[in-house]
């Protein structure tokens, strides 16, 4: 027996009825239904309830005034797959087993059996145990409903081997660049979308096109949305499961680039600001880039308020925890999205693939009516890793060994005396130049660039006073040897070095 299946299979039985960590009077309720619903791309400020005055977010701030909004929250890596693994794993990147965005290389025979015309990324290893998995131990149904970017149909890291009863939507992170796809995946069968053909993530207007001209961007328009078919995927699945317990994963691709989104969701923004057409080049092109990018967001806050309101009509959200956030910062491809002029990530500094504050940390939202005090605000220091452990306390669910994270559920329910606080927090990247980051306290510890071959100093570190600089302008290392001799160590001590993403520098 693998050492996952022997972990479910002790813990299975050995789970009683007493919550993991909870009193008796919240144990003694039905176990709850969690709603977890992750953006792609989306900036710290990208939301009304974190400062943003352009783009309007209306059921997403109802959510925040509902319920706690996390100021101080991290998502797990700088871009998608490897966040997801932390998120899904409990495990930081220094232990996580995906540690940057990588195409899998699969065998023949699998490709042709399920019609592969994208790979997937690395699959996670059958030993990983996800929060789906974790669930199982209560009897919940689980679903994942978006993109999955952790392991093709057939590997290890199959959605279906992982814990998800329900897969819907795209398992390949290149395959979600286009919202109009011919197909999306439902555990591991093709499902034909009204596309024909469908349009490209990728593209550029044609020789002699006029930019200018509205017909030209005609070929990157489509007909069968794809989040409107995941959407109603997520709805159906919690009317079949309304009697609980379930957990829905909802990791949306909005606003992920392409830059495709509905006339009608486009139409509230046209003309309200000044535009500059997006040829392509990189993704496809859109004729107004600024209402394209606003539109999808608006489009993603529609989606989250038609699952909230089922829930709210069922009578399920006494019941049923919801959160909300966001795999990584903004989008660095300033022509398709600019980011300066909606101040996406507000005065943090660095974006998608940075691991300066703008790159991770990222907006975290919770509401569970009657236990959550609606319209709180936590400064709590809190990241990916710690969703596991706080699922598993307010399900009365059991953890696996050996992950990083510590249950916020404490702050929560309510009972910030109880929360335990990080030490420190640790992420390294091995992607864009190789990076690793410490923070402690309100001090955060930055290495950079160390796989450039021009860096006569891989392993330097930067340090900044969060606090007092939370744009991370002002390094301070010459000023604090012995902060940074403690980082140094930490540093050390939580890489273990992976085969598969190396950062030869700090391997040992």
């Amino acid at each position: 027996m693998n050492t996952r299946r022997s972990w479910l299979a002790g813990f299975v039985l050995a789970v009683g009825t007493m919550g993991h960590g909870l009193p008796a009077s919240e144990a003694a309720e039905p176990a709850p239904n969690v709603v977890y619903i992750l953006a792609d791309d989306l900036g710290y400020a990208e939301l009304g309830c974190y400062g943003q005055e352009k783009i309007k977010t209306p059921n997403i701030d109802r959510l925040a005034r509902e319920g706690m909004r996390f100021t101080q929250h991290y998502c797990g890596n700088a871009v998608c797959a490897p966040s997801r693994c932390v998120l899904m794993t409990g495990k930081h990147s220094g232990h996580a087993y995906i540690r940057n965005n990588r195409k899998a290389e699969l065998p023949a025979d699998l490709v042709e059996r399920y019609g592969m015309e994208f790979s997937g990324q690395e699959p996670i290893p059958d030993a990983e145990v996800t929060i789906a998995e974790m669930l199982k131990q209560k009897g919940y149904a689980t679903a994942a409903v978006g993109k999955w970017g952790l392991g093709h149909f057939g590997t290890t890291g199959d959605p279906n081997k992982q814990g998800v009863d329900l897969f819907f939507g795209y398992n390949c992170q290149a395959h979600a660049h286009s919202y109009y796809p011919g197909y999306l995946w439902q555990n591991g069968r093709k499902v034909e979308l009204d596309n024909h053909p469908p349009v490209p993530g990728h593209a550029k207007l044609p020789a002699g096109a006029d930019p200018n001209d509205p017909a030209s961007y005609a070929p990157f328009k489509g007909t069968d949305y794809s989040p409107d078919r995941m959407i109603d995927a997520a709805l159906r699945f919690i009317r079949e499961n309304k009697e609980g317990p379930f957990f829905l994963y909802v990791p949306s691709t909005i606003p992920h680039v392409a830059l495709h989104v509905p006339d009608e969701d486009l139409k509230p923004y046209l003309g309200k600001w000044d535009e500059t057409p997006f040829v392509g080049g990189g993704y496809t092109p859109h004729l107004t880039p600024r209402a394209a990018y606003a539109a999808m967001i608006s489009r993603l806050d529609k989606d989250v308020g038609r699952i909230v309101a089922l829930l709210d009509e069922l009578g399920l959200d006494e019941n049923t925890l919801v959160m909300f956030s966001s795999d990584n910062g903004t989008t660095h491809l300033d022509k398709e999205v600019d980011y300066e002029f909606f101040e996406s990530v507000g005065p943090l500094r660095g974006l998608k693939g940075s691991l300066y504050e703008g790159g991770i940390r990222v907006p975290m939202i919770a509401r569970w009516t009657g236990k959550i005090e609606p319209g709180t605000t936590t400064d709590h220091a809190s990241a990916f890793c710690d969703v596991m452990p706080t699922i598993a306390e307010v399900t009365g669910t059991k953890p696996p060994e050996g992950i990083d994270g510590i249950s916020f559920a404490p702050t929560l329910l309510g009972r910030p005396d109880e929360q335990k606080p990080h030490e420190y927090l640790y992420w390294e990247f091995a992607g864009y130049g190789g990076q690793q980051v410490v923070r402690m306290g309100d001090w955060k510890a930055v290495r950079q660039n160390m796989l450039r071959r021009n860096n006569p100093d891989p392993l330097k570190i930067e340090l900044y006073d969060l606090k007092h600089d939370v744009g991370e302008s002002r390094d301070v290392a010459a000023e604090h040897p012995e902060i940074v001799a403690r980082m140094r160590k930490i540093m050390e001590a939580e890489h273990v070095p992976s085969e598969l993403f190396p950062l030869p520098p700090i391997d040992r």
